[in-house]
């Protein structure tokens, strides 16, 4: 059992290493750093994968010093939305349950996967008076509605945003990850004195520029036949959010050149798309294929000569992907789809490392994409190098990463008195003593009825899974008392 008497700082979140999605690789990174600067970090996460639930992660586990509890009954599927949400529910009562009694915790650092996991915090906010710290790698409702699933007056977005205000409120501080997004959050109260902006970063503890310029030495491109072919590359979640259908229309511009692939890496809602795309234009030069090891994610970028990065037309300040970063830690140009202004086309204004075509210019992509093909090979390297240099100016994972740490530290030990668990508890706050033992049956019943207690009640089997999460809290937190 991981134990330690000093103050902990709690991470929450669905996704984490192995599991690819990028959210949990950035927690990963600054997990381990903060880990690095001598603090105890207690992360908790699903025990499931996030695209493949049928992968079944360690429970516990010691990452780079930062402990690890993945914790059961954190997914039943995707094969419908009750599954779904009987999933994240699950999870979501296991963080409150966590949040609420885990002792000597200092902070509660969170993002957006699962979703609204800002609730949990913020009402442990209320409850101990601990700081919280709010990563906002994406915005909802406003996805929702942009991606029109959800109407600007509908009851449903209504309830949303009082719950996003009630967040953005407790939180202490805020992190953004580019301008636009700032401008979203001020609209929703007068939260700039806790806001600072970081955008994410490449991992680069796995990319790396590739040493070697010639082609035929990377072996990604070697296990897919790839050859010396030029190659545009697509990586990461496929995403309604990040539209491919100008790219894919595009592709069919170039069936009769065999000199060209457009490989697809990754997995998400989106990939079935690219997938029918393919079925029905056996024509189109297209390669698809599943996410990659994060051990592999070097030679798998660095196998594209141009990365390409789309943002929807509505989701500007919303979203931020990332991909950009990526290309730009192996030294490749980028083709970005999407709106002006935006981060992306922000960078692509102020340095020449790739094209920018609207959402719908099929004509104009096709254009970018043989310009790119035309261009010498210095000449492509020159772009890409630059790239490279400005990522590690201004965006590089040591400097980034470094930056969220010192906010966290700022945050959760700068003039922070800290209170014992027994004090906190017994405070009572905004939910009372009563509402906390209530709280601890409801989950002792959801943990029971799925470990194997039979509908008659006539006998309690606890499995290993469950016996987990009793046995990290000790007697004095599952049975308080208010002496």
């Amino acid at each position: 059992m991981f134990r330690s008497g000093r103050p902990t700082i709690l991470m929450l979140t669905q996704v984490f290493p192995p599991d690819p999605a990028s959210l949990g690789q950035h927690l990963a990174d600054v997990a381990t750093e903060m880990t690095r600067r001598g603090y105890d970090v207690r992360l908790f996460a699903a025990n499931r994968g996030y695209e493949d639930p049928t992968l079944l992660y360690p429970a516990r586990e010691l990452m780079h010093g930062v402990n690890i509890r993945r914790l059961p009954f954190s997914s039943f599927g995707k094969t419908s939305l009750f599954r779904r949400g009987l999933g994240t529910a699950s999870l979501m009562l296991q963080f409150a349950f966590i949040t609420l009694f885990y002792p000597n915790v200092r902070g509660i650092f969170f993002s957006t996967s699962p979703p609204m996991i800002g609730l949990v915090a913020a009402v442990a906010r209320l409850v101990r008076r601990i700081p919280i710290a709010y990563w906002a790698m994406d915005l909802n409702p406003d996805q929702l509605i942009a991606m029109k699933r959800f109407g600007p007056l509908d009851a449903r977005t209504r309830f949303l945003e009082d719950i996003n205000r009630f967040i953005l409120r407790e939180s202490i501080l805020i992190i953004a990850l580019d301008r636009f997004m700032v401008e979203r959050l001020l609209r929703r109260g007068p939260y700039r004195d806790k806001i600072i902006v970081l955008p994410p970063w490449s991992h680069e503890d796995h990319i790396e520029c590739p040493k070697s310029a010639e082609r035929s030495d990377n072996p990604f491109r070697q296990r897919h036949a790839l050859g010396d072919r030029f190659v545009v590359m697509y990586s990461g979640n496929h995403s309604p959010s990040n539209p491919l259908t100008t790219l894919l229309a595009a592709t069919l511009a170039f069936s009769e050149d065999d000199s060209i692939r457009f490989v697809f890496v990754g997995g998400g809602v989106g990939k079935k798309e690219v997938e029918n795309f393919k079925r029905t234009h056996p024509e189109a030069k297209i390669v698809t294929l599943p996410y990659q090891p994060l051990a592999e994610l070097g030679n798998s970028l660095s196998a594209g000569d141009l990365h390409v990065v789309s943002l929807g037309e509505e989701m500007v300040g919303i979203i931020h992907p990332c991909k950009i970063y990526g290309a730009m830690a192996v030294a490749r140009p980028v083709l970005y789809f999407g709106p002006c202004p935006s981060h992306v086309s922000d960078i692509l204004l102020n340095h020449p490392i790739g094209w920018s075509v609207p959402h719908g210019d099929v004509v104009a992509a096709v254009a970018a994409i043989r310009t790119a093909q035309a261009l010498r090979p210095a000449e492509l390297k020159s772009m890409g190098l630059l790239a490279h240099e400005v990522l590690h100016r201004k965006y590089a994972q040591s400097l980034i990463c470094g930056k969220v740490c010192d906010a966290l530290e700022h945050t959760f030990f700068a003039n922070q008195p800290m209170q014992s668990h027994r004090d906190v508890i017994s405070q009572g706050g905004a939910v009372n003593h009563r509402t906390l033992v209530g709280l601890t049956i409801l989950l002792a019943g959801l943990l029971l009825s799925m470990s194997g207690c039979n509908k008659h009640v006539r006998e309690v089997r606890v499995t290993p899974e469950t016996a987990d999460i009793i046995a990290m809290f000790p007697p004095a937190v599952l049975l308080p008392t208010t002496a």
